[in-house]
């Protein structure tokens, strides 16, 4: 799980760059509002249509080499991007990034459920705790990066990339042994419930709609209240962070009281403390925008699991979606909201955000409980010396296979 933590920290580092990227290009480029939307579509736009697809392929033949390649090319895509001499190569090489991460996800998602036992919201917690830990730590090190070095410094953005996936290379004859025997696959019961799939991406998508507008706008949001670059980095990196804490909490709640209902809850709290950063500001603003990041980051790892057990015999094509198809709506969100924030103003783009959890609440009431016994059905084993590129057999995989001791403190 350290592993797979380390490189969803390795791709959500470059993924938390790009936001912190922005002003200092819009300066460089002179752009406008919607153009800096553009910029987070590029991303966004790469990684959400070709997701899917990567769990597809994921689902059917199995493709562990795309885990160090993805970590690769999502921080080189994001590192060349910053010191790129042109705005139409800064998108070329931010979509190359998004390609990257977009590789990486259902893989590390389907083998973060294959070793997190018998407590999956819990172990996808930890999973997503690394995501989180670089979305946060990617905004802080762009900062001190440009501001030390210039844009062109922004080169140095690729090292974390670059060394967790020489460490998931040396380590995949290791992670191989956690995929199940295709004798065990077949013990896996229960079937897809497309519907309940639908509303669960719904709902990823609306909540996305107010994540990217923040991921996008804070930062520009305090450049025009009068603040630094720096400070309106802080105030995202902060945003977070604090989605971090919110996954350790969220996910054993989860394995408690129900994904369904924590899923609702944040979901409904998230339009309010939007509205209360926009209005208010100050202290009371900065600790809404904190518990923002807590209720939409902390439910990442849940609406993965809810994904995964929705469609239990297409584990990697669930995931692709949930953080995939349904997350590049956000991008989408982030172009039409800057058109919006360019046509009349960046509070009025704010507030459009803000409502768009509202509608999402709705979506979530009605969505069925997950089938728990999914992921509480043990395998028998686990096999031995499987190739890098995995087998034929993955495409119904169990999700909580018996790996025993080999679990190095995991949940």
């Amino acid at each position: 799980m350290a592993l797979l933590s380390s490189g969803h920290f390795a791709t959500d580092f470059a993924n938390g760059a790009l936001p912190a990227l922005l002003p200092f290009l819009r300066d460089k480029f002179a752009l406008s509002y919607m153009a800096v939307g553009a910029v987070i579509l590029a991303s966004q736009a790469s990684s959400s249509l070709t997701q899917p697809l990567f769990g597809l392929w994921s689902d059917r033949r199995g493709a562990m080499w795309l885990l160090p390649a993805g970590v690769a090319v999502a921080g080189i895509g994001i590192a060349l991007a910053a010191a790129a001499p042109s705005y139409w190569l800064v998108l070329l090489l931010v979509l190359v990034s998004g390609i990257g991460s977009a590789a990486y996800h259902p893989e590390g998602s389907k083998f973060a459920a294959f070793v997190s036992g018998r407590k999956r919201a819990s172990g996808m917690s930890w999973f997503s705790i690394g995501g989180n830990l670089g979305f946060g730590v990617g905004p802080l090190a762009t900062t001190a990066v440009v501001v030390a070095f210039g844009l062109r410094g922004g080169l140095l953005l690729a090292l974390p990339g670059l060394a967790v996936a020489l460490a998931l290379l040396a380590a995949t004859s290791y992670l191989g042994r956690f995929v199940p025997k295709g004798g065990v696959a077949q013990a896996l019961t229960g079937q897809d419930d497309p519907f309940a799939m639908k509303l669960l991406l719904g709902v990823i998508a609306l909540r996305s709609v107010a994540w990217f507008g923040l991921i996008t706008f804070v930062p520009l949001w305090e450049v025009s209240l009068g603040h630094s670059k720096s400070h309106g980095n802080h105030l995202l990196a902060l945003m977070l962070f604090a989605g971090g804490v919110g996954t350790l909490a969220l996910g054993p709640l989860a394995d408690r009281f129900g994904t369904r209902d924590v899923l609702l809850a944040s979901v409904m709290a998230t339009g309010p403390l939007m509205l209360v950063f926009v209005l208010v500001g100050g202290v009371p603003g900065t600790i809404a925008l904190a518990l923002v990041g807590t209720c939409v980051v902390g439910t990442f790892g849940v609406t993965m699991v809810m994904g995964q057990e929705y469609m239990p015999r297409h584990v990697g094509t669930a995931s692709g979606l949930v953080i995939g198809l349904s997350v590049g709506l956000g991008g989408i969100a982030a172009l039409a909201l800057g058109s919006l924030a360019d046509a009349t103003s960046l509070r009025t783009a704010l507030f459009v955000a803000a409502a768009a959890p509202l509608v999402a609440s709705v979506l979530a009431f009605m969505l069925p409980p997950a089938r728990r016994r999914e992921r509480l059905e043990p395998a028998e084993g686990i096999a031995r010396d499987v190739p890098v590129g995995g087998s034929a057999d993955m495409a119904a995989l169990p999700l909580t296979p018996n790996v025993g001791s080999r679990t190095r403190g995991g949940s």
